[in-house]
């Protein structure tokens, strides 16, 4: 593997590829898999219950005033909680028993045969409603790695550094390489590789069930991926054999993969360490066992589990399900952010709204979609209200490239390829919050994301329901210390502002407009307020079927510049407050061609000074 000449570490050509197929959970939208619907699959089935009942605590509870005791696995259910459970269980004909409990204080409960999600959550309501001391019960659900098939024939990381699509991403490595921060990957646990030598701290295997371990035992202190391929119909019938993804080691060399030393990738944070946190395995991985990774990574306590030795400062979270976020993972996230912990999450792979995809949907994380090479929606992507921001995941084409093992089942030899899906978009962020607290450690989990959003920048394509915008490395770190233009916020557009009189008033640097061409004749007109000595800089991205034009008045209203590219391309222009005091400005954006109305005239404006 050679490298290619440049003044930035060394970016190489694709040595290995492989192709990776959706699993059950991810069929596209609108189609209709035959085998799949002759039995469903092992993600839509789960032979397990996390119930937690109301006068158990946290292994790590520091206190007991309420009359709290500390859960813990060498104290049994006790005998009546689990005749109860046995007496509900008989409706479907189902014996339970007590597997261990986990470090939200819960307990997760074994059922003697699978069942769908669905007759689990059935059961689950009927011990509550059966058993006052329950707190709450639902089904221990199995989560899945997100990523699409990818296109290997790519050979450089477009990702990092195209103006178009990219994350701008060396002119960060100027100011912050993650020195310091160490980023938990909840994934398939990770494979040595050259590329990753020095870069992978003790992690750990929180896999209880050996069906899906795949390593020959349960949970240990081996994070090391022993290779989640499958035989046809061991994850559902009908379902296809799979080989080996590696998917966790993927991850974890966007992240922080050796940089600038002459082979290989570059990671995101190289200066950063990653904790590997082996949740999935063969079919998956249930739900339980997720949360006791997000607790332990952050450094909470888990029972059984000797404590980490310093917490990760964020956590990845490559991976998820369909339905609303259940009770057992918020538990867990809410303790990470209690313990300064930055989680950050794939939006899903679904081409949904991801208000139908768990993690993602979960409250007090990052969410994040993913982008193509021109800046657009990647095809795969979810979308929705609830994403935060959108970062490279590639599409068709364009792939991201990263370390990774070339065996088909048993680990092979190191190698790289690309791969494409929100899973990959999600380490670019996650490698940019670490650059972002090695310059100031004191960022909050709300900090980190306010000023991730806030220093985002517009999407140069078609992008609707990805969030704030594409992450924007070097502007991020510069918003971690308070400079640059980190400090904006997102804002809609109010009519009627079609004169300068009306124009609607952006106060705040860095302001990113959601826009809207309700007719033909329509034109909106933005009021700036320019301080002495600044310049004003606006960016209007519109919908990928419209041109709509941009221009920059003075306080009399005389035009100053302007900028009328064509359909679908970025119009940037601006304009230098030279005087001793502020200035007024008006912007305005004018329908020229293309689209009109709330779904097909929408449109950015990025205005910073």
């Amino acid at each position: 593997m050679k490298s290619q000449k440049s003044m930035y570490p060394a970016v190489l050509k694709l040595c290995a590829a492989a192709v990776i197929g959706l699993g059950a959970s991810a069929v596209h939208a609108g189609s209709v898999n035959a085998s799949a619907a002759q039995g469903a699959s092992i993600s839509d089935q789960t032979d397990r219950l996390i119930v937690k009942y109301k006068d158990e605590a946290a292994p790590d509870a520091k206190s007991n005033a309420k009359g709290l005791t500390r859960a813990a696995a060498s104290s049994p259910i006790i005998a009546a909680r689990l005749a109860t459970l046995n007496t509900v269980g008989r409706k479907l004909g189902l014996t339970m028993k007590e597997l261990h409990t986990i470090g939200t204080g819960a307990r997760v409960v074994q059922l003697n045969r699978k069942v769908s999600v669905a007759e689990a959550a059935q059961v689950a309501a009927d011990l509550a409603a059966s058993d006052a001391s329950v707190e709450y019960a639902e089904p221990d659900r199995i989560m899945k790695p997100m990523f699409t098939p990818n296109d290997p024939m790519f050979s450089q990381q477009w990702d990092y550094t195209d103006t178009v699509g990219g994350m701008r991403l060396p002119a960060a490595w100027d100011k912050s390489t993650g020195t310091g921060i160490r980023v938990a990957v909840i994934d398939t646990g990770y494979r040595p590789h050259v590329d990753l030598q020095g870069q992978i701290l003790a992690g750990y295997d929180f896999i209880a069930d050996t069906t899906i371990s795949n390593d020959g035992n349960g949970r240990d202190s081996d994070a090391s991926d022993p290779g989640d391929w499958t035989a046809a119909g061991q994850c559902g019938t009908g379902q296809a054999a799979t080989n080996s993804s590696w998917h966790g080691t993927h991850v974890a060399g966007t992240i922080a993969a050796l940089t600038n030393n002459g082979i290989g990738v570059a990671g995101v944070a190289y200066g950063a360490k990653v904790v590997p946190v082996r949740v999935l395995g063969q079919c998956g991985g249930y739900t339980s066992d997720i949360a006791d990774g997000i607790v332990w990574a952050s450094g909470g306590t888990v029972s059984g589990v000797t404590n980490i030795a310093a917490r990760a400062q964020v956590i990845n979270m490559s991976l998820g399900g369909g339905g609303a976020c259940d009770t057992t993972t918020q538990t867990a996230i809410n303790g990470a952010r209690s313990r300064g912990t930055v989680v950050v999450v794939a939006a899903g792979n679904e081409a949904q709204n991801a208000s139908n995809s768990s993690p993602a949907n979960c409250s007090g994380v990052i969410a994040v979609a993913a982008t193509n090479k021109s800046g657009g929606r990647a095809s795969y992507s979810n979308y929705g209200t609830i994403v935060d921001v959108a970062a490279p995941g590639g599409d068709t084409g364009a792939a991201i490239m990263s370390t990774l093992n070339a065996g088909t089942k048993a680990p092979g030899a190191d190698s790289y390829a690309g791969y494409m899906g929100t899973s990959m978009a999600t380490p670019h962020v996650a490698g940019v919050v670490a650059l972002m607290l090695a310059k100031n450690p004191a960022l909050t989990p709300d900090d980190v994301e306010a000023r991730l959003k806030s220093s985002a920048r517009a999407f140069p394509a078609s992008c609707s329901g990805c969030g704030a915008g594409i992450v924007d490395a070097s502007a991020a770190v510069d918003a971690a210390t308070g400079t640059g233009g980190g400090t904006g916020t997102t804002m809609s557009e109010t009519e009627s502002n079609n004169t300068i009189s009306t124009g609607n008033v952006v106060s705040t640097s860095g302001t990113t407009v959601n826009g809207n061409m309700s007719s033909s004749s329509d034109t909106d007109y933005f009021k700036v307020t320019v301080p002495a000595g600044k310049t004003l800089s606006a960016t209007l991205t519109p919908n990928a079927s419209s041109d709509y034009d941009l221009y920059i008045y003075n306080s009399a209203g005389t035009q100053v510049t302007s900028s009328t590219n064509g359909a679908g391309a970025v119009d940037s222009a601006s304009a230098s407050n030279t005087g001793t005091t502020a200035v007024t400005a008006y912007v305005r954006v004018v329908y020229y061609s293309g689209g009109t109305g709330s779904t097909s005239g929408t449109y950015t404006l990025k205005l910073s000074w």
